[in-house]
């Protein structure tokens, strides 16, 4: 374990605010856990902590506060970002129209030394690694320990965009250690500079922070062709979001649309078109930083990135610090077989860059293991007789695999053909629920169908279709997410996913339009799962009717089916 040393020099950045504000900063006594200072035209100033954010002064910030800050500062570079000599604090100015500054940002730089013994071993084995994490989260003081670390040994150059990592001024910070630092004059100008580098000043390491455009993708990819180990960060929040991002996605591979033959469709499974890594990543080890002390690793990107366009889980290895600095590892588990056609693949998993997933269809007479089982049709309601917000079938337990240690690895995918459904909020929902969901084009593709309440009304054709040949149809009452999670959690019988927002008057409104659909001409009609107590006011609500209900299932997705006899 590593000592942890913060040297934050405080001093130097409270010395730029007006002195009651500064006076503020240093009542509220709260400099750990300080991230900035915030003060805008108008006003009240205030700070921004770990966990909060705090008012200073009940006053307003006017123009000669903001101009006392201004005047004891550097200029600012072209990317409104200035800073104060040897020091690793930043200072970011939002301007008006008129290019005056109406509001100031002032971000506390610590360096901290000691944070980067939990990917240390990574970075020692000359593989470029990149960073990936939300604002504020810790990459660039990360990156400034690795460069540290590694010029011991190695030569490093930083490239310095914005001074963030080697602190403002002429001479780095003493916390970059032996790493050479080149200051880039426009941020526009940041790719030129990265390849100067190489050209230029022979280093083994390149070290740079927030790669965020198309030019610097290329140049770093540039670089790693050289031979050259690549040490940067981005914004994200994982692997997957890198990949969507158009800009940024040629760092991990990038991705392409390729038409495959029939046969290779056939024996993969899939569509004809499917989506493919487009060449090898730049980066060859990539970190998620979900928290401060919680980090994600691919230890290997080209693998993580055909597995996830394929839609096969990602093998993750997690990497944690406790409170008391101690650092623990769990290996990347791997992937479950997929039981399909006997080729031990990994099973797929949800999320918008499955595409290329299996279908997981089996023979005529077979079923599913983590999808709907097929049922016989249930009959046609007649006009305006519809359940419409009830599933026409109700998908059976998924076999072989307790409710209560369920993952979404032993699922297998079902193909939805949502009619009148928006596809993208369908695949988020599916992704927050953690089920693997394949939306498909064709009707005839489909495992199942999902439709709004105003399509099944009006008996669209391919509603209709899909009841003749038996495929369920499920309806929901609303376009939202929170309502596709509710479906998809009954779909694959999760727990937990039985709760519908509203009171009690909802769901025995919807006990009663249930009863009328039967009274109307439904054999029998199948109500969401419910609590015992609502279950129990159902039965009375049927019993009142002249109709018959029974209870089936497990809790807590135990429901009740009203019948006409």
């Amino acid at each position: 374990m590593t000592r942890r040393q913060i040297t934050d020099d405080l001093d130097a950045l409270l010395g730029v605010l007006p002195p009651d504000v500064q006076a503020a900063v240093r009542e509220h006594n709260n400099s750990s856990d300080l991230l900035e200072i915030i003060l805008d035209l108008g006003r009240v100033p205030t700070t921004r902590l770990v966990n909060e954010e705090v008012v200073l002064l009940e006053r307003e910030i006017n123009k000669d506060d903001i101009d006392y800050v201004v005047q004891r500062l550097r200029d600012f570079d072209e990317d409104n970002r200035a800073g104060i000599e040897r020091s690793l604090h930043r200072i970011s100015a939002i301007r008006n129209r008129r290019g005056d500054v109406v509001g100031l940002t002032l971000r506390v730089g610590r360096a901290v030394y000691g944070t980067i013994d939990i990917i240390e071993d990574l970075i020692q084995d000359g593989k470029s690694l990149l960073i990936l994490g939300r604002p504020g989260v810790g990459k660039t003081t990360l990156l400034r320990e690795a460069a540290r670390i590694l010029a011991e040994k190695n030569r490093v150059v930083i490239v310095d965009t914005s001074n963030e990592i080697g602190g403002d001024g002429d001479v780095p910070h003493p916390a970059v250690g032996r790493a050479r630092r080149m200051q880039v004059a426009t941020p526009s100008m940041q790719h030129e500079v990265m390849i100067e580098a190489v050209e230029n000043h022979n280093p083994q390491v390149i070290v740079i922070d927030e790669i965020g455009r198309e030019l610097e993708a290329k140049a770093a990819r540039t670089i790693a062709e050289r031979g050259v180990q690549l040490i940067g960060t981005a914004h994200g929040n994982s692997l997957e979001n890198l990949l969507l991002n158009p800009t940024l996605s040629d760092l991990v591979g990038g991705i392409e649309s390729v038409t495959l033959s029939d046969e290779e469709a056939r024996r993969r499974g899939t569509q004809k078109t499917v989506l493919e890594r487009r060449s090898p990543p730049t980066f060859d080890v990539l970190v998620e930083i979900q928290s401060r002390s919680q980090f994600a690793v691919h230890r290997d990107v080209a693998i993580a990135v055909d597995g996830l366009l394929r839609g096969y889980p990602i093998e993750l290895e997690q990497r944690t610090r406790d409170e008391s600095g101690e650092i623990k590892i769990t290996a990347a588990q791997p992937a479950p077989a997929n039981p399909r056609a006997g080729r031990g693949e990994p099973a797929p998993r949800s999320g918008r860059l499955a595409k290329n997933a299996p279908s997981g269809r089996q023979p005529a007479g077979g079923s599913m293991g983590g999808g709907p089982r097929r049922r016989e049709p249930a009959p046609e309601p007649e006009p305006g007789g519809g359940y419409e917000a009830f599933a026409r079938t109700q998908p059976a337990p998924i076999a072989a695999v307790p409710t209560a240690v369920r993952s979404s690895a032993s699922l297998q995918p079902v193909r939805i053909y949502p009619f009148g459904v928006a596809r993208n909020r369908l695949v988020n929902a599916a992704k927050r629920v953690g089920v693997p969901v394949i939306p498909v084009k064709e009707p005839g593709e489909a495992d199942v169908l999902v439709t709004l309440r105003t399509y099944y009304r009006k008996r669209q054709r391919p509603i209709v279709d899909a009841e003749q040949r038996g495929m369920p149809v499920y309806v929901l009452r609303a376009n939202t997410v929170s309502q596709m999670e509710r479906f998809l959690s009954g779909l694959f019988d999760l727990p937990g996913g039985v709760e519908e927002p509203g009171d009690m008057d909802e769901q025995l409104g919807q006990t009663r339009q249930a009863i009328d659909a039967v009274l109307n001409g439904e054999r029998w009609v199948e109500l969401p799962p419910a609590t015992s107590h609502i279950r129990r006011l159902q039965h009375q609500m049927v019993e009142e009717s002249k109709l018959v209900s029974h209870s089936y299932g497990k809790e807590p997705n135990r429901r009740v089916r009203i019948f006409r006899e």
